[in-house]
């Protein structure tokens, strides 16, 4: 079972997390999360050395999860490093390094796949798309999770949760959509539609995948204005996360347990 301190201490900040959320989320709200069985399981997160993907491990890891977290240069993932986790390379663009991922993960069971490594450009004007610059948001934010998915898909089916957690954001909602951030927007609406069609494909076999939103998050995409800290925004998350059933597959929910307009 979950550390009952960490628990409580999780609770009270995803109540003091659901006092704002950027970009708006829809009526309909995730009921609160249970306690799962969390030692014996494994969860790997990409991006895991810094912002979120960095407090997905350091949470995970204190309630007792085998954590593997993953970055594109080990060697300067210092703070991954100093938790109680494995840290594994991975760049997400790199098919190769994806193959490496996976052969090093042969035959271990994972329960759940956190797709966190993304990036945020901020290009508000049709006029100043770079083509290059959008393609390489689309192959980090909606290519990789795919191809990560699809690498340790073997792993995930060895698993007992089955699990898989695209993180996404409030700014892929076509309905609410207000302008502006070409590129980031479109890559995470088509992570989305990823998300649909996995919970699709494989729902009957026992999987649960996710759309997520994290909020707006004081890191380093998010600046330092935002409204949330990564430890209220990462604590939110994993209660929605603990209270996940089969009738959640395909889902669309923010770090509150909102359900986003798709």
């Amino acid at each position: 079972m979950k550390n009952p301190a960490s628990s409580l201490i999780r609770s009270i900040l995803g109540v003091l997390a659901g006092a704002g959320l950027l970009f708006g989320v829809a009526t309909t709200s995730l009921a609160d999360g249970h306690e799962s069985e969390a030692n014996g399981h494994t969860v790997l997160i990409t991006g895991a050395n810094r912002g979120l993907g960095l407090e997905f491990a350091r949470q995970y890891a204190a309630d007792g999860w085998t954590v593997i977290g993953t970055a594109r240069r080990p060697a300067g993932a210092e703070e991954l490093a100093a938790l109680d986790v494995e840290v594994m390379q991975l760049d997400v663009t790199d098919r190769e390094s994806i193959a490496a991922l996976a052969a090093a993960l042969d035959g271990r069971a994972i329960d759940m796949l956190i797709n966190n490594a993304g990036i945020f450009p901020r290009v508000s004007e049709i006029d100043n798309i770079d083509a290059d610059a959008y393609l390489q948001t689309l192959t980090v934010n909606t290519l990789g999770p795919v191809l990560v998915t699809q690498a340790v898909m073997p792993n995930l089916r060895a698993g007992e949760l089955k699990q898989v957690i695209n993180i996404t954001s409030g700014l892929a909602s076509i309905e609410r959509n207000s302008g502006g951030f070409y590129g980031y927007r479109e890559s995470k609406a088509a992570l989305n539609m990823f998300t649909s069609t996995l919970a699709a494909e494989l729902g009957e076999d026992g999987f649960i995948c996710l759309a997520l939103h994290p909020g707006w998050v004081r890191t380093d995409m998010g600046g330092a204005n935002a409204n949330l800290s990564p430890e209220e925004s990462v604590s939110g998350m994993s209660s929605v996360i603990d209270g996940l059933t089969a009738e959640h597959n395909g889902r669309y929910f923010g770090y509150d347990g909102s359900e986003v307009a798709w």
